[in-house]
């Protein structure tokens, strides 16, 4: 037998690498580059509709060594999704190049959110030496704005709002040079040719010279038109004259003053119709808001991290002392047991709050409230901003790059040790969610509050920015253009379209409009939290789980606002175990915006006197008290709920906490603060009775308030303090959950629970909740990266429509499918 020689391993390899995720504006290709380079290989690589392609060639060690690394090694803001490299026949060729963008083709990457500007571009901004020194617009490929200027795929130049602002000589060389941190960054510029601030004060200003301040501009030598100076040194100066300015972000305006000045915050207050509604704050450090609230390490790296989202923290109840600080102007935050504050995340907004070395004119803390009328989206655009902000700003700080999509702040804030997303927007958006079952490509329209849509397509969710309320129809405006902008840079066409089984909600009456022949898959609101909280933990919704969902509205299946349910759900529908009793909601909104109303509605249900001297009835208008009796007798305007949210208003007018809400959910805010003083605080006789509500084994609990109410009202008249009341009441829900997921377990074996719904931004009561769950042996689901509020809502209505599967089987009670 001849001797059989093996096969001569190749000398020289060549493969091509597809690499999938945030892979554009993030300096990945630089770092392939560099990469490649390195380990001595050829080739190049591109941006594509589908992420960014490489072909290599060289030593298939040095080759192998490439796909290896290309994922793990990646830049700090990318996030790989996907490596997938194939052979090819070697081709030759010397030197390893970035090539043009390839245009055409399936859409599939994934653009990057606005990221704070990183330490480098800090550092830069200020040394005197750079030649960015104090430049507002200082970026690189580690920080910028990426999705609110983003105009088209792939992500390049002329596919931003930078396209108008040709680099000059000494930016062309640095994004040309692949050494440098500015190689392929594309809203890089500098003050030669980059965007320029300018500051516009209006005529009726008090005490305010009416003029237009720009930078200089170092091509511009003619003389004449807006005075040539620092506009941004002279809006600091506006601030701390009390003035209040509109201030352009990276996805949108802001309205600012100095939140030491009562008499600006006070104004502030009154030109935006804000009513007790708590205005976020920026803070030039961490320092100067230290004496005023508790941060903890969680907290410390939010305020710090690349996202820089609105971290709401306890206030101290006595601030500590601060020499040299003015205390805070009370109309900031008024009857709030938190404040919500934030980081600087731009130039322009450090330069604003001054850099260190400079002068103390400049105010270190601002109030950062969105630029907007009460209920209207975000201002982005110049013109508009002079319009719609004419009667709220007595100035503007604006710039000449154009905001392509509105982004709103991001709000968050820590829950044992964890962080917990109640807006998920700028800096996450549009960050795609991992989904646990696949779906079809499906649009899903949310709520009509706090407002985000989702789009989705096998195993990726597309969470829009928040969109805010639907009663507006500037806001459904705005709607219509960020689902279309959405779609555009995900390539996701929807063939289904999921909304609300409300049959008033604006967001569902869009979907109808916009079906155009799709189907439409109405879901029900309380299901969709529940299932949101289960594709976030990544359940796969083989097995049901019992859900808590607790929030103040939501259409139930019997023409009832529910609102305190306790379902067991899947993906492909429901039952419902228990809710809270049914009380009249007297006057619907009416209700809402008076919590004493809601008081006396529950004492009457509960069979308890409506005396002289209890808050809530001393709350009434004259003549208010015999009226509403009248109303709840003859059951007028008076939907059935189950709401835990007006629950919640009940007890707190009850205690004398709050018994008028000018936004959405202060009066359970306060009542939280006021609890936070008695914190742990419990007693026997605040309590639910249990009892089967309606014929039959099958029948749903019925958790009936009325011992709760009675003890809280004999306190109330013993004189007990608002807050061991309110204490009292946190406990009593929290052994209720506890109470009600024993019984679920024994009925049905389920072992798995997930607190969801608005009410569970409460982090005194879901702390409570959870610590009893788990001692009970339960593993509990809780939200963090997706808010438990509505803004959540269209990431369960997307898994529970496409996924749908008909009637399954769930222990007991009365089966509900995902859309009927």
């Amino acid at each position: 037998m001849p001797a059989v020689t093996p096969p001569v391993a190749p000398s020289v390899q060549r493969r091509r690498v597809t690499v999938r995720g945030v892979v554009q504006g993030v300096g990945f290709r630089p770092f392939v580059h560099a990469l490649a380079t390195g380990l001595g290989l050829t080739g190049y690589v591109t941006n594509t509709g589908d992420g960014v392609v490489a072909e290599v060639e060289g030593a298939p060690l040095a080759v192998a060594r490439f796909c290896a690394r290309i994922g793990g090694d990646a830049p700090p803001l990318a996030v790989v999704e996907s490596v997938h490299d194939e052979e090819l026949p070697a081709s030759g060729g010397s030197g390893f190049t970035i090539l043009a963008s390839l245009t055409g083709g399936p859409v599939r990457t994934l653009v990057a959110p606005d990221t704070a500007t990183c330490a480098d571009c800090l550092a830069e901004l200020a040394d005197p030496a750079d030649r960015r020194h104090r430049h507002p617009f200082i970026t690189c490929t580690h920080c910028g704005p990426r999705f609110t200027i983003v105009t088209g795929l792939p992500y390049d130049r002329d596919h931003t709002t930078m396209a108008d602002f040709p680099m000059c000589a000494d930016c062309a060389r640095e994004y040309a040079d692949p050494a440098d941190r500015r190689f392929h960054a594309q809203p890089v510029a500098c003050p030669a040719c980059g965007p320029r601030p300018q500051l516009i004060v209006a005529p009726a200003a008090p005490g305010l010279r009416p003029r237009v301040t720009l930078a200089p501009d170092p091509n511009d030598r003619s003389l004449g038109g807006p005075v040539a100076a620092d506009p941004i040194a002279e809006a600091r100066e506006l601030l701390a004259g009390g003035a209040i300015l509109a201030v352009k972000g990276l996805g949108g305006y802001h309205l600012a003053c100095d939140a030491t000045d009562p008499a600006a915050v006070a104004l502030l207050r009154r030109r935006k119709n804000r009513g007790h509604k708590p205005f976020a704050l920026m803070a030039r450090d961490i320092a100067d808001i230290e004496h005023l609230v508790h941060i903890g390490p969680v907290e410390r790296e939010l305020l710090t991290g690349p996202v820089r989202p609105i971290v709401l923290m306890r206030r101290r109840i006595e601030p500590l002392p601060a020499p040299g600080a003015a205390p805070l102007a009370d109309a900031v935050a008024p009857g709030s047991p938190d404040l919500g504050v934030m980081l600087p995340y731009t130039p322009l907004h450090h330069l604003l709050l001054g850099l260190d070395g400079e002068n103390g004119t400049a105010p270190r803390l601002l109030v950062m409230t969105s630029g907007n009328h009460a209920g209207e989206p975000i201002v982005t655009d110049d013109t508009e901003a002079l319009d719609r902000l004419a009667h709220l700003a007595d100035a503007w700080l604006t710039h000449d790059r154009p905001i392509h999509v509105p982004c709103e702040d991001s709000v968050v804030r820590v829950c044992d040790g964890e962080p917990l997303t109640l807006r998920r927007s700028r800096g996450h958006a549009p960050l795609p969610v991992a989904l646990p079952v696949p779906v079809a490509p499906a649009l899903a329209v949310g709520g009509d509050l706090k407002n985000t849509f989702c789009l989705g397509d096998g195993r990726k969710a597309w969470l829009s920015a928040h969109i805010g309320d639907m009663d507006d129809l500037a806001t459904q405006h705005a709607f219509a253009c960020a689902e279309e902008q959405l779609e555009a840079v995900t390539g996701v066409r929807p063939g289904l379209v999921a909304a609300d089984r409300h049959p008033g909600y604006r967001s569902g009456r869009w979907a109808e409009r916009h079906a155009g022949g799709r189907p439409l898959v109405r879901v029900q609101h309380h299901h969709a939290h529940i299932a949101a909280a289960m594709a976030e933990h990544g359940l796969d919704g083989g097995r049901p789980v019992i859900g808590v969902a607790f929030d103040g509205t939501g259409y139930g299946d019997d023409g009832a606002v529910w609102g305190g349910e306790f379902l067991l759900a899947d993906y492909a529908g429901y039952t419902r175990h228990a809710h809270l009793a049914y009380v009249p909601l007297p006057g619907g909104d009416a209700a809402v915006e008076r919590p004493y109303r809601m008081a006396i509605a529950h004492l009457r249900a509960a069979g308890i006197a409506r005396t002289p001297g209890l808050p809530c009835v001393e709350a009434c208008l004259p003549g208010e008290l015999d009226l509403l009796e009248r109303q709840l007798d003859r059951n007028l305007n008076c939907l059935p709920t189950s709401s835990m949210g007006r629950l919640f208003d009940a007890v707190s007018s009850l205690a004398g906490v709050c018994h008028r809400a000018g936004y959405e959910a202060q009066a359970a805010i306060e009542l939280e603060g006021a609890a936070l003083h008695a914190a742990g605080a419990d007693d026997d006789r605040y309590t639910f009775a249990l009892r089967p509500h309606g014929q039959g084994g099958d029948a749903p609990l019925s958790a009936d308030p009325a011992p709760l109410l009675a003890a809280a009202a004999d306190d109330v008249r013993a004189g007990a303090p608002a807050a061991l009341i309110a204490a009292c009441f946190h406990s009593a829900v929290a052994r209720l959950v506890r109470t009600v997921c024993g019984t679920a377990r024994e009925r049905h074996g389920l072992d798995v629970v997930a607190l969801t719904g608005g009410v569970f931004a409460n982090t005194l009561l879901s702390s409570a909740c959870a610590q009893g769950l788990r001692e009970d042996g339960f593993t509990v689901l809780r939200h963090h990266r997706i808010p438990p509020n509505d803004g959540g809502l269209a990431l369960g209505q997307l898994v529970v429509a496409a996924q749908q599967r008909g009637e399954t089987h769930v222990p007991g009670g009365t089966r509900q499918s995902a859309g009927g």
